[in-house]
């Protein structure tokens, strides 16, 4: 028995001499087919991305946010000091979609990461660039003010006059008593122009009447109408006085001048 055992040991250290021997081409064959990877082997990264919008956002936009990464990849989440939590769902062909919020941040720009683990444990990183630009606001145009304009600012009863009014309101109107029917209601051309004709009415006075301009229902200016009568009754003309009429001054004599001074 111990014969067989050194004949066996002798043989094993005979055949490895043996392939030393042969030459270095065989001993990188042998090495090769060991069961332990080179220490400096690891597994590359796999491809992923993370896509947001390229124009700048204001806070309090809603944004989307599009994932693209192995299909069956884990943990994938998207961080940027700039938008608040991010939930994403799962779409077809490695596509993640969600929605976030921009955060009240000042203006300019702000990093997304996205990180996650691929289906063979692999680590998924990408990185994509959001601008904030919250910038000023338009003010509202303020509205021209609304103006009223008369064809003349005289006349006498049965006469016209062309009212026009310029306003950004729907509707317009005016109201005088130096006008028949005392309202005059104004048609609109669509652009902001409103236009009608009135009619000096046939029982006014002479005399001096205001005319109130309406748009949107709210008085916004009134001007001034002159107004001469026909045969009006309160006018009564002068007559000259009759030489019997005319006071004579004592001491004086009456010459239709005033007297003169002492």
């Amino acid at each position: 028995m111990r014969k067989a055992r050194t004949v066996r040991t002798l043989s094993a250290i005979a055949l490895a001499s043996t392939l030393a021997v042969a030459g270095g081409a065989a001993t990188t064959a042998f090495a090769a087919e060991g069961p332990f990877p080179s220490p400096s082997a690891s597994t590359p990264a796999a491809k992923a991305s993370v896509t947001v919008p390229s124009s700048p956002v204001k806070p309090g936009d809603a944004i989307s946010v599009t994932v693209t990464a192995p299909a069956g990849s884990k943990n994938l989440t998207v961080s940027s000091s700039a938008l608040g939590a991010v939930r994403l769902s799962p779409g077809k062909d490695g596509t993640w979609t969600g929605t976030a919020t921009v955060a009240d941040v000042k203006d300019g720009g702000y990093g997304v990461a996205l990180t996650g683990s691929a289906p063979d444990g692999a680590k998924l990183q990408a990185t994509a660039q959001l601008t904030v630009k919250t910038g000023s606001p338009k003010p509202k145009p303020t509205p021209a003010p609304s103006t009223l304009q008369l064809s003349t600012d005289f006349g006498r009863p049965g006469d016209k006059v062309v009212i026009t009014v310029k306003s950004s309101e729907k509707e317009a109107y005016v109201k005088s008593a130096a006008f028949a029917g005392g309202r005059v209601d104004l048609k609109g051309d669509g652009k902001g122009t409103f236009t009608a004709t009135a009619t000096v009415a046939g029982d006014v006075r002479t005399g001096y009447y205001g005319i109130d301009a309406f748009a949107g229902g709210k008085k916004f200016d009134t001007v001034k109408f002159s107004v001469e009568a026909k045969g009006n009754p309160d006018v009564k003309p002068l007559k000259p006085l009759t030489p019997g009429e005319h006071k004579t001054p004592k001491g004086s004599v009456n010459t239709g001048q005033a007297p003169a001074d002492a």
